[in-house]
Order: C-alpha cells, then sequence, then structure tokens
C-alpha cells in the first residue's frame, strides 16, 4: 500500500549535533562511491516507546499521573515492563492490560543510561484500558539526502549533521528504514526564514536500512537489490584539496531524480571542528528560483569540486538563504 501522508522535514538542517554512534573508522583510500542526492524517507526507532509527553488518567474515582508520580520524564524512552523487552506502542499496550492493574516495573532510558521505575497503571473509565499517563511515539520520520554509498559494500552516508528529537536527548536506533521517496513540494527559502522540501515515501518496502546515527550523519546499508545503474560513480578528496572557487551540488527538489546546481566554494577550513569546513553560495539560478537557496532536506546533499567528492551539504544561513555551510566528506566517510 502507498503511504500517501506528507512528512515534512524536521530531520534536517537541524542545529543541534547531539548524537553519537559507535566507534567510526575513516573509509579506505581509494573507494570508489555511487554519488547520492536523491531523496529518502528515514523511519528511525529507539527500540522502546519515548516518552514525548505526560498527562493524566481519568479513573473511575478521580484523576490519576502514574508515569509522573513514578519520576518518569519527557524524552525517557520505556525498554521493558517486567523485564520483557519493550520494542514499540504496541508492546507496551499489551504489557499494561496483562498487568490488570497490579504494579509493575518499568526499564528506561535516559541519557544513555538505564533505571527502573515501578508504577500502578490505572483503568480508564471511558476506554477500560490500563494506563500509565504518557504521550509516547516508537519512530522518529523525516527526509533527508544520501551523500553517498560505498560501491563495494554499499554502506551510505547522508544527512552531514546529527539528528535532533524534539527534547534533543540522545538518540540510539534501532530496526531502522530507509524508503524510496519523492519530492512533491517545495517552501521557498527567505530571508529571517528556512525554507523546506515536502516529500511522500513511495512504497512500503524499504531500500536500506539504518543502524547508527552520529554528529556527522546517517549511516546504513543499502539493498544490493536496489537500482544503482543510473547512480554516477565518483572517488573523495579531502578538504586540503578543496579550493575557493567553482563547484556544484547534487540534490533533488522535485520528483526522484538528482541535478546537478552549480555553487561557489567562498571559504575552506579544514581544521574547522563543527562539521562547517565550507562555506558555499549557491550561484545557479534554477536552484534560487526553485527553492530560494538552500532549505531544510538538502542536508546531505553532495558537494562536488574537480570532479571529485569533497563534502555534503548541512546548513542554511538564516539571513541569506543562498548561502550555507558543508562537512568535508572525510568526516562522513565511517560505517
Amino acid at each position: 500500500m502507498r503511504k500517501r501522508k506528507f512528512f515534512l522535514v524536521g530531520l534536517l538542517l537541524s542545529a543541534c549535533f547531539l548524537f553519537c554512534g559507535t566507534t567510526t573508522k575513516a573509509e579506505a583510500a581509494g573507494c570508489e562511491y555511487y554519488l547520492g542526492g536523491m531523496p529518502a524517507g528515514f523511519t528511525l526507532s529507539e527500540g522502546g516507546a519515548e516518552i514525548i509527553g505526560l498527562n493524566e488518567v481519568a479513573g473511575e474515582d478521580g484523576l490519576y499521573s502514574p508515569a509522573e508520580k513514578a519520576g518518569i520524564k519527557v524524552g525517557d524512552c520505556i525498554v521493558a515492563v517486567d523485564d520483557i523487552a519493550v520494542k514499540n506502542i504496541a508492546d507496551l499496550n499489551e504489557a499494561l492490560e496483562r498487568c490488570h492493574g497490579k504494579p509493575i516495573k518499568l526499564t528506561i532510558k535516559r541519557n544513555g543510561e538505564t533505571a527502573q521505575v515501578e508504577t500502578t497503571p490505572v483503568k480508564d473509565a471511558k476506554s477500560g484500558k490500563f494506563k500509565i499517563g504518557v504521550l509516547i511515539r516508537d519512530t522518529l520520520t523525516g527526509i533527508g539526502t544520501v551523500t553517498y554509498i560505498n560501491k563495494e559494500t554499499l554502506r551510505f552516508g547522508a544527512l552531514g549533521h546529527g539528528v535532533s528529537t524534539d527534547n534533543f536527548s540522545e538518540l540510539g536506533i534501532a530496526d531502522s528504514k530507509v524508503y524510496l521517496c519523492s519530492i512533491v513540494g517545495v517552501t521557498k527559502g527567505t530571508r529571517g526564514r528556512a525554507g523546506e522540501l515536502r516529500g511522500l515515501f513511495m512504497n512500503d518496502k524499504p531500500i536500506a536500512t539504518a543502524d547508527n546515527v552520529c554528529v556527522a550523519g546517517l549511516y546504513g546499508t543499502f539493498d544490493k537489490n536496489y537500482n544503482f545503474s543510473h547512480l554516477r560513480t565518483v572517488q573523495s578528496a579531502p578538504v586540503s584539496e578543496a579550493k575557493i572557487g567553482k563547484a556544484c551540488i547534487y540534490s533533488t527538489v522535485d520528483g526522484i531524480c538528482p541535478q546537478e546546481y552549480q555553487i561557489s566554494i567562498v571559504k575552506v577550513d579544514e581544521n574547522q571542528k563543527d562539521n562547517k569546513n565550507f562555506v558555499i553560495k549557491i550561484t545557479d539560478e534554477r536552484l534560487i528560483d526553485e527553492t530560494g537557496g538552500i532549505v531544510q532536506g538538502m542536508s546531505g546533499s553532495p558537494i562536488v569540486q574537480n570532479g571529485k567528492l569533497i563534502g555534503a551539504v548541512t546548513h542554511v544561513f538564516l539571513n541569506d538563504p543562498t548561502r550555507g555551510y558543508g562537512i568535508g566528506i572525510e568526516k562522513m566517510l565511517v560505517n
């Protein structure tokens, strides 16, 4: 069944890089990469039920707040009930029904650490279901741009920056999928306001899996049956080889096919530690006419100079959407 819901690009061009993945290691020199620029839909799961809000439960004899009383906070992730793993919202609901109103032990993750709390679910007077007074989600969904795919291993890198949840807590991902996506609309960027791409998930069959998120982006492995025949092959080059002057980016602002757009690199700083190794300026009038410049959803768009992959777009200047930052590709070549 085709997904017909439009997703605003909440994962992208975030100003916060608070997430660290597993230990990384640089790709071997001389590797060849499929050049990205194509949009992809991401569903990221922590492997539990994330608390996004607290509320009261209307019991038969009054209002109760079991979760708040137990010390549960927004941003916590429930990963087990009575030592039985909770992978999603359905698992949590089933566990609450099993307790029949008896006290339960919740295992939660908070800021990378695990703790256990006890609470007693309350039977909701209206629905008859047992609840603990939480608003929850089990996935974070958004749209991003794939930067590269390693031709040999099919490992990919995307976004070029960290992924932020609403409360800026650490995100650990499990059972996360990547889907084919089509860009169906653009809100143009203007001075003081970032624009955004609007996309549509094309189908329910994933094209890749994601297994790592860190300050340099989102990583995983493409399905070997994905059609790579239309993708250009490039080699990478370090920031030290980048020069001030003409370059290009590959990005998709309509449909599913990346287009080449001209830019100018106006500053290079290979020692910059905040993923801002380049300052770039969009010079391609086609892109400026369509988007106003850099918009949310273009994060991860590969930057190419002299035929080599040197980086990816990460941020936009709010006071000038034709300008933004880029990350050096060597920071993204991790697995």
